[in-house]
């Protein structure tokens, strides 16, 4: 497999015609720009980007990159944390901001067909205007793009009722790495003929070929959802309330997050303490609540919480801006801590193994870590958690990283030990690429290896992510 060779003029006058001058970026702003994610561990170095339209402009751009042995890499809404998104070595960038159009609604089926490009709170909007639903949220949605989530398969705030992207696809249609056009599954829900090949390209990473439409399943809208934010004294009391919630009530969310993530949320100024007291760590659970039984069940269960110690202190929703406004104790994390550089870990265990797991991790952190920031949140409900190391103000970010990696051995030394995930919903990328068989068997990385080469003969499909051939 030959190294892919740099833009020429001659390939650049040929990408040209395929989309239009308009729509061919070389500036440095704009490598920039389409070039990265929100990585902060790689410099993005494209060739050039292109912001086709349609599938048949993709896989002409596709044929072409082949042709020069050039390699492409996908850019949705370039929110990534694993630098799955990221040209770092003169790659063609294909941008699909240009492919956002929502192109078919199916009422009977509850489905709808759209381009990649689509971002994924305009097929929520557009959900909600057919008075139907779409369930997969997560504080990017206002950024991220359907494509990117689907390459990801990406999960967020409401997988322990929902589940993630990958539960919501009925069909892609995509462009290989050949450059082959495949309609896959064509929304069907039954379809029994043989492989399902549209799982392969959810959470595939762009590294078989590129999606370019899908056909996604919508639900039915929430009614009368409700939200609770309970402050507990340690990591042993958070199972007990998932549990004691869990058995009566059908919940739509559960999260958790630390006393220093709170501390940053309120330090923004834009939302405040949801009672007074100060816990150590707080759950923020969301269930349905038309019926008033239902309500008089939830405040049953926090008592009985509260009497058996597992909870401190704790508030309900009284109106829908409550509801609002207590999400934002959990949404607003990420964006809060931006400033710091965290070094992110993405990690998933069995829910059974949650209070055992954070135990064996949180003494990892804490002995190799003493002096450092440790900011825990995410979504305990299924099992993800999610790890955010602060940079201290007297270190540079190459010197804060090198540290953090030094312990990236034994936290996932533990997720194997667990049977997790080093990779829970953000993807492996070029981040967690050099620790994949920690999840993944060796026979297993063979087998994905060999399927890209089925699919994308001459390597030119996002190269370097996920794993290396």
């Amino acid at each position: 497999m030959n190294a892919p060779v740099a833009l020429t003029p001659e390939l650049l006058t040929q990408l040209t015609a395929i989309v239009g001058e308009n729509r061919i970026k070389t500036d440095a702003d704009s490598l920039q720009n389409w070039g990265r994610d929100h990585t902060k561990h790689f410099d993005p170095n494209p060739s050039v980007i292109v912001f086709p339209s349609t599938t048949e402009q993709v896989q002409a751009i596709v044929k072409l990159a082949n042709q020069y042995n050039v390699a492409v890499t996908p850019s949705g809404g370039r929110t990534g944390l694993s630098a799955g998104a990221v040209a770092a070595n003169g790659e063609i960038v294909v941008s699909m901001d240009k492919m956002n159009q929502i192109l078919d609604f199916y009422p009977a089926d509850r489905m709808v067909r759209v381009q990649a490009g689509v971002v994924t709170e305009q097929l929520q909007n557009y959900a909600e205007e057919q008075g139907m639903y779409y369930p997969v949220d997560f504080a990017s949605a206002g950024s991220s793009q359907i494509g990117g989530n689907i390459g990801t398969n990406a999960g967020g705030i409401k997988v322990i009722k929902y589940g993630m992207t990958r539960n919501w696809i009925l069909g892609l249609t995509v462009v290989t790495g050949k450059g082959d056009i495949l309609r896959l599954n064509k929304g069907m829900i039954k379809n029994a003929t043989g492989y399902a090949m549209q799982h392969l390209f959810i959470g595939g990473e762009g590294t078989l070929g590129l999606v370019t439409e899908a056909e996604i399943k919508l639900e039915r809208q929430p009614q009368d959802l409700q939200v609770m934010v309970l402050g507990v004294p340690d990591f042993d009391a958070v199972m007990p309330v998932l549990h004691a919630f869990q058995a009566k009530i059908d919940l739509t969310a559960f999260e958790f997050f630390g006393e220093l993530a709170m501390q940053k949320v309120l330090a923004n100024g834009h939302v405040q303490r949801p009672f007074e007291t100060e816990c150590p760590f707080y759950v923020l659970l969301e269930f349905e609540a038309p019926f008033e039984p239902i309500m008089d069940k939830a405040m049953e269960i926090f008592e009985h919480c509260m009497e058996q110690g597992w909870v401190l202190d704790g508030v309900m929703s009284q109106s829908l801006e409550q509801v609002h406004s207590l999400w934002r104790l959990r949404e607003d994390i990420s964006e809060s801590i931006a400033p710091f550089i965290p070094y992110k870990n993405d990690i998933s265990v069995l829910i059974t193994h949650v209070p055992a797991f954070i135990k064996e991790i949180d003494a990892i952190v804490n002995e190799n870590y003493p002096d450092f920031e440790i900011c825990w949140f995410g979504h305990i409900g299924d099992g993800n958690l999610h790890l955010n190391i602060l940079k201290p103000a007297d270190l540079t970010k190459d010197e804060f990283f090198a540290k953090c990696q030094v312990v990236n051995k034994y936290v996932f030394n533990t997720v194997k030990k667990y049977d997790g995930s080093i990779s829970a919903e953000h993807g492996v990328g070029m981040t967690k690429k050099p620790y994949l068989e920690y999840t993944r068997s060796a026979e297993e990385i063979e087998y994905m290896k060999a399927l890209k080469k089925v699919f994308d003969p001459n390597g030119i499909m996002n190269p370097g992510k996920l794993f290396d051939l």
